[in-house]
């Protein structure tokens, strides 16, 4: 009864969309971009030419996932051939970061989770597999997909204790749409429990890691040294802190006054939602610091001590020029984000006392002795001298950083080894 309320909602949605997209479109902002996609409309797609039992169709939500689709996506084309890969993302900025990092693939922003969207982009996708990652579980997609006899995978899956909490107050209702999956890939244990709890047989469950520890660290040394040039540093230490929250710039603020006390160095600040950028600018001014942003570093050159990233996609390999790395959402209780991102460069992270979303990566990290976990940005502040007092000591903690990313590698093996069976490859 739930499921068909929601799709008879979603169909009476859908004709009144259609009729105001020449509004949406004009209005222009996030929900504008590629509006007759996300309506399930692809021109030219219906009629393309190719192999509907080679066509695989990844969806990966926004930035965080579709990083881990272009692992996938690259491993499916090596070991499988001559594919079509089809990448779907909800955002504009994953829909526009899958473009850049796949050419091989067709991009599309998926269709909104109406009936008539969905079966408009089956219609032209025809897929002869779907594969979602990480907890994209869209109650008309999946129905429609197992309707249509496609085989469905849930790969890279994680799930949070808040998350588990939240969903089982609808286990009866998301017990049948999770049922569709013929495989689900979990990056840990604890996430194969939560999935079981909503009722995934444990026969189909598979712990197989997590995609973003196989993102290639090609010759850190390059990618640390482009960074670098691009953030327009040279030997000033840089603090750079990824992913922050509201609340979170006040606290590290005393981080890198610390160490600009010490000697030449700039603070990157990269918020994790570009919405937040006037209200990050704000607080620099209302602090007297000047900054720049990175977007015209490449024109301007760096011209304060203050660098704000106003880019999506570009986080992950900045981390590489850092000298002292935070992450966060975790000072603000936001579940933390994604610390593998910088340990991989070789780098030590730091981080506040809220990881529950990465907490196995958080825990493992700080057990192997390249992740930091402190209470505030007081007790940062203090750590982060430290760290610069003691050098050696800190170079051996960015090299346990980096052994504790490459011992969890082989994900990519184990989840693409799924896709190829459900599609009979070999």
């Amino acid at each position: 009864m739930l499921y068909q309320l929601y799709a008879g909602l979603g169909r009476g949605v859908y004709p009144l969309l259609v009729l105001l997209r020449p509004l949406i479109e004009a209005a222009g902002g996030r929900f504008a971009c590629n509006i007759a996609q996300r309506l399930g409309r692809y021109p030219g797609q219906e009629s393309a030419n190719r192999d509907r039992a080679r066509t695989i169709w990844l969806h990966a939500s926004s930035v965080g996932e579709v990083q881990a689709a272009v692992v996938l996506a690259n491993a499916l084309l090596e070991t499988l051939g001559d594919i079509t890969l089809v990448v779907s993302s909800t955002t504009e900025q994953g829909y526009r970061l899958a473009s850049a990092r796949l050419p091989a693939a067709l991009c599309l922003m998926a269709p909104l989770d109406l009936p008539q969207a969905v079966r408009r982009a089956l219609q032209a996708v025809r897929p002869a597999c779907y594969v979602c990652l990480e907890t994209e579980i869209w109650p008309v997609m999946l129905t429609e997909v197992r309707r249509a006899g496609i085989p469905m995978l849930l790969l890279n899956g994680r799930m949070s204790p808040r998350s588990l909490r939240r969903y089982l107050r609808l286990r009866g209702a998301l017990a049948p749409l999770l049922d569709g999956f013929r495989q689900v890939a979990v990056i840990s244990e604890s996430d194969g429990q939560r999935y079981a709890a909503l009722g995934v047989p444990e026969s189909r469950i598979q712990v197989c890691g997590n995609l973003k520890y196989d993102i290639e660290a090609l010759a850190p040394a390059q990618v640390r040294a482009a960074s670098r040039q691009r953030l327009g540093v040279h030997d000033e230490q840089v603090f750079l802190c990824g992913s922050t929250h509201e609340g979170e710039e006040e606290q590290l603020r005393a981080g890198f006054l610390a160490l600009a006390a010490r000697g030449p160095a700039v603070w990157v600040i990269a918020p994790r939602h570009l919405e937040r950028l006037p209200a990050v600018e704000n607080l620099l001014r209302k602090a007297g610091m000047a900054f720049d942003r990175f977007s015209t570093l490449a024109d301007t050159g760096r011209r304060a001590d203050v660098v704000v990233v106003d880019t999506m996609g570009d986080l992950a390999d900045l981390y590489a020029g850092g000298d002292y790395v935070f992450c966060g959402g975790s000072l603000a209780a936001k579940g933390g984000h994604n610390i593998v991102e910088a340990a991989r460069w070789g780098r030590a992270v730091y981080f506040g006392p809220h990881m529950r979303d990465f907490q196995d990566a958080a825990d493992l990290l700080v057990q192997m002795g390249g992740g930091f976990q402190v209470a505030d940005g007081q007790a940062l502040a203090a750590l982060l001298l430290a760290h610069a007092d003691a050098p050696e000591q800190y170079a051996l903690a960015c090299g346990r950083a980096a052994d504790m990313a490459a011992s969890q590698r082989g994900a990519v093996a184990r989840q693409a080894a799924l896709v190829r069976e459900a599609l009979a490859f070999g």
